[in-house]
C-alpha cells in the first residue's frame, strides 16, 4: 500500500476513535446536568404522573446503558432524535443553523490567514526591528484576549455607542435582493472580527518564528548566492516551507474557533449552532445538545484529518515516519 494511502487510513481510524470518544463523553456529561427535560419544558401545573409520562415518551426512564446503546444505533443511521422543546427532528434544527456557523468560522479562518501571512512576513523580514517588535506585542496581546470580552467591547462601542454596525442577529427583516447580502455582511463583521483578533496572535507568531528559521536554511542561502531577489527568496522559497507548521496550526485554530463561536454567537445573538447550544442548555434539550456536539466534533475531526493529510502530502517525512 502506498505510504500516503496508509497514512490516510491511520488518520481516518484515529479520527473515528476521537469522534466516538467525544460522542460518549457528551452523552454521559449531559446526563449529569441538574434537573431533567420534563422540568424545563413542562407547564407549572403538570402533576407527577404527567411528568413521568413525558420522561417515558423520550426514553429517559430507561437504564443509562440502554439509552446509550439506542442512541448509538440511531446515530449510525443518521438519526439524531427529536428536539424535546421544538418537537422537530434535530437534523432539521441544526441544518437550519449550520450555514450561519460555517459562514462565521469560515470567514474568520480565511481572514486570519489573509491578515496573518503578511504580518508574519513583515515581522520575520524585519527581525528585531521596530516592525517586528510591534507585531510581537500585538500577537502576545491577541493571545491573551478572551472571546466574550472582545465581543462585549465591540458590541458596546460599535453597536450601542457609535451605532455603526448591527448589535445582533444575522440579517434584518424586510431586506431582500442584493441589499440582503450587504446586510448579512454588516451583521457578520463584529462576531467575525472578535474571533479573528483572538486567534490571529498565535498564527502570526508561529509563522514569524518558522519563517525566520526557514530563511536561514541552506536552500535560501543558495538562492541568494545565485542572485535571486530577496523578495523571491522570502515569498517563494522561505514562506513555502514556513507554511507547513502553520498548516497544522490552522486545524487547531478551527477547533478553537468552533468553540469560540458558541460564545460569540450567544453574545451577538447570531443564529448558528453555537446559539442553538445555548438555547438547548437552558431548556435541557438533550437531543439538540447531543446533535450539536456531534456535528461540531465531526467538523473539527474532519478539519484536522484534512490538515494532517495536507501536511503529509506536502512533507513526505511525515507520512513515512
Amino acid at each position: 500500500m502506498p505510504p500516503l494511502a496508509w497514512f490516510a487510513l491511520r488518520r481516518l481510524a484515529h479520527g473515528l476513535v476521537t469522534l466516538w470518544f467525544a460522542i460518549t463523553i457528551t452523552f454521559l456529561l449531559l446526563r449529569l446536568l441538574p434537573g431533567d427535560p420534563a422540568t424545563a419544558i413542562a407547564s407549572t401545573n403538570m402533576d407527577a404522573a404527567m411528568r413521568q409520562d413525558l420522561l417515558e415518551k423520550y426514553g429517559l426512564t430507561q437504564p443509562l446503558p440502554v439509552q446509550y446503546g439506542k442512541y448509538l444505533a440511531e446515530l449510525v443511521h443518521g438519526n439524531l432524535g427529536m428536539s424535546f422543546s421544538q418537537s422537530e427532528p434535530v437534523t432539521t434544527v441544526l441544518m437550519s443553523r449550520l450555514p450561519w456557523t460555517l459562514l462565521l468560522t469560515g470567514s474568520a479562518l480565511l481572514l486570519t490567514v489573509v491578515v496573518g501571512i503578511p504580518l508574519g512576513v513583515v515581522a520575520a523580514t524585519h527581525a528585531k526591528g521596530v516592525l517586528d517588535r510591534i507585531v510581537q506585542v500585538v500577537g502576545v496581546v491577541g493571545q491573551s484576549l478572551f472571546v466574550p470580552s472582545v465581543g462585549i467591547f465591540f458590541l458596546f462601542v460599535f453597536g450601542l455607542q457609535l451605532r455603526w454596525l448591527p448589535i445582533g442577529g444575522a440579517s434584518s427583516e424586510g431586506v431582500y435582493g442584493a441589499a440582503w447580502y450587504l446586510d448579512v455582511l454588516r451583521h457578520l463583521v463584529l462576531p467575525c472580527v472578535s474571533l479573528v483578533l483572538v486567534s490571529l496572535g498565535s498564527y502570526v507568531l508561529t509563522l514569524r518564528s518558522t519563517l525566520i528559521e526557514s530563511l536561514g536554511e541552506d536552500f535560501c542561502t543558495l538562492a541568494r548566492a545565485k542572485g535571486t531577489p530577496e523578495r523571491i527568496v522570502v515569498w517563494k522559497h522561505g514562506l513555502r516551507n514556513a507554511l507547513l507548521p502553520t498548516t497544522t496550526l490552522l486545524g487547531l485554530q478551527l477547533g478553537f474557533m468552533v468553540g469560540g463561536a458558541v460564545l460569540t454567537e450567544t453574545i451577538f445573538a447570531y443564529p448558528g449552532v453555537g446559539r442553538a447550544i445555548y438555547e438547548a442548555v437552558i431548556r435541557l434539550d438533550f437531543p439538540v445538545l447531543q446533535g450539536a456536539f456531534v456535528l461540531l466534533a465531526a467538523t473539527v475531526v474532519l478539519a484536522n484529518m484534512v490538515t494532517d493529510l495536507a501536511y503529509g502530502f506536502l512533507d513526505p517525512r511525515v507520512r513515512t515516519a
